[in-house]
């Protein structure tokens, strides 16, 4: 069950993540870096990143879709680019151990955001939440998410929920300047009675929590 509000249009995104064989992660790299651009071409790119710590040569990416026909459109277009197919595609999945996306769609209270200079990290936070959807635990997950905006040291970027995937499951971007601003950052809050509230309340939704930090290929707009 996953109830309640969402954005007022049918713009969605969508998340996917592929875990590259251990051996060929920085041939994977290279090929994005060098090829993406034939991707691009064809529907928006929000970001791509891979994982420093919390996982291990994993990629992240996220693409923005105007609605489901758009998607279709652009998949379906992808499917007949020759350059795509043969410069990317038939030399990468050799490369790839899993393939995983979902369909999610902004919090309505959250624009997508924007760092505030380029060269940061990113901390991709997932949290598990119990059945029910926004209409359930929303106005407790904003109220965490608030707070810790309150503080000052981290730089929201985005929070979505899921669609399709695993239903109930929220992401958020953080963005810091570096690592340890980011660990300074979260001890300070953990001390800040505002945000120990915030988070004791909204905690009774929730059912698991992962963080991943990620740094921005070089294709990525979310540097």
């Amino acid at each position: 069950l996953a109830t309640g509000p969402r954005q007022n249009n049918g713009i969605f995104y969508e998340i996917r993540s592929y875990d590259i064989k251990p051996s060929k992660m920085n041939e994977f790299v290279q090929m994005v870096d060098k090829y993406f651009h034939l991707r691009t071409a064809h529907s928006e790119l929000v970001g791509f990143w891979s994982a420093e710590l919390g996982a291990m040569n994993k990629v992240f990416h996220i693409w923005k879709y105007d609605n489901f026909a758009h998607r279709t459109a652009v998949r379906r277009a992808l499917a007949n680019d020759k350059d795509w197919q043969g410069k990317f595609i038939s030399q990468a999945l050799p490369l790839i151990e899993k393939q995983t996306n979902e369909v999610a769609y902004l919090v309505p209270w959250c624009q997508l955001g924007k760092p505030p200079k380029e060269g940061g990290v990113y901390e991709w936070v997932t949290f598990q939440m119990k059945p029910g959807g926004p209409a359930l635990w929303g106005e407790a997950f904003q109220a965490a998410i608030n707070a810790h905006i309150h503080t000052g040291y981290t730089k929201l970027i985005g929070v979505f929920h899921t669609e399709y995937g695993l239903l109930n499951r929220v992401h958020v971007i953080w963005w810091n300047e570096n690592a340890d601003q980011q660990a300074a950052g979260r001890h300070s809050a953990h001390e800040d009675a505002r945000v120990v509230a915030a988070v004791r309340e909204s905690v009774r939704f929730l059912e698991s929590q992962e963080n991943v930090l990620l740094v921005p290929l070089q294709c990525s707009p979310l540097k």
